[in-house]
């Protein structure tokens, strides 16, 4: 047998490898999950929004409907500290996007059609909550990634959004996987793995939180504690994962002039997660915007610097027509 040969059948005994290894491998169960419903607090809810079982609260009456979009990593309490004084205005929804919070994660084989987990179908959940209460337009509130749903919902569905308030926005910064890597993402292969590189992510939780925050000092561990809750929910890595396999491009930078609605862009003057100047770039470049940089605040400034939100969102719906 020549070296050429063996050279061949070497690679092509890699190839083999690399191809069946991830499909035996032994995935371990994670241990102490539990139904997202048996983690709920008090003031839970619970609605199915095109066939997924989706987390909320509610807070206030009457018009306008503010529905919150929270970022990635957060959940519906990451807007403890402004629900109930936005609910002042009118009708507040909280909810937690798939992938996040007390929602269900549904798996491949679940749903028909697009996943649940795309952007587009985040926005078309957030209409369809609205839809649930008869409400026939809504003021978007999203927080970075969240932001950016509310965007493209107002995109979408132009008839039925108001306004928008977006605090640092996932516009010209996003994550997830370069588009070389996507169809990877997708083989039988990496859907069997993913789930561990997902567990992965959360040992990261602490280190993000801290990034986001200006003044990482004031983290209590309650607040610790509430970021961490929704990882005891059942097929929690899983949805992780499909969330990742489900993110595509936005397209949302050469269709900022289509969003001439009247938009309130808010940040932290010490944002390290989305760049403050990129918050400040986007009010410049949307038609109608206002733009609320919140001193000595980071990339959750609903979170770390309320008094200075509310002030600077109320003051702007106060203003809508």
């Amino acid at each position: 047998m020549g070296r050429r040969t063996r050279w061949l059948l070497a690679l092509a005994a890699a190839l083999l490898l690399l191809a069946v290894a991830p499909l035996i491998v032994p995935i371990p169960p994670l241990r102490d999950t539990v139904p997202p419903q048996a983690l709920a607090d008090p003031d839970s809810r619970f609605v199915e929004v095109n066939g997924v079982s989706t987390h909320y609260r509610l807070g206030g009456e009457g018009e306008p409907t503010l529905i919150l979009l929270h970022g990635f990593g957060a959940s519906v309490f990451s807007w403890r500290e402004v629900m109930a004084p936005l609910a002042e205005l009118g009708t507040v929804i909280a909810f937690d996007r798939p992938s996040s919070g007390l929602t269900e994660r549904p798996l491949p084989g679940d749903w028909m059609g697009e996943s649940p987990y795309s952007a587009s179908s985040q926005a078309a959940a957030a209409i369809a909550l609205l839809d649930q209460f008869g409400s026939g337009k809504a003021i978007l509130v999203g927080n970075s990634a969240g932001g950016t749903i509310a965007m493209l919902a107002a995109l979408a569905y132009p008839d039925r959004v108001a306004a928008l308030i977006l605090g640092s926005p996932a516009v010209y910064t996003r994550g997830g996987a370069p588009t070389w890597v996507r169809p990877l993402l997708r083989t039988p292969q990496a859907r069997r793995l993913g789930p561990l590189f997902s567990r992965s992510l959360s040992t990261l939780g602490r280190r993000l939180l801290t990034t986001a925050w200006h003044d990482p000092a004031r983290i209590t561990p309650e607040i610790e504690a509430g970021y961490t809750k929704p990882l005891r929910a059942e097929n929690w890595d899983r949805g992780l994962w499909e969330l990742t396999v489900a993110g595509q491009p936005t397209g949302l930078t050469e269709r900022l002039q289509e969003l001439t609605l009247p938009v309130l862009v808010i940040t932290g003057d010490d944002d390290r997660i989305v760049p403050t100047a990129e918050s400040v770039r986007l009010a410049s470049e949307l038609p109608n915007a206002e733009l609320a940089v919140i001193p000595a605040c980071g990339h959750v400034a609903h979170e770390e610097c309320p008094e200075a939100f509310l002030e600077a969102a109320i003051a702007f719906v106060a203003r809508l027509p």
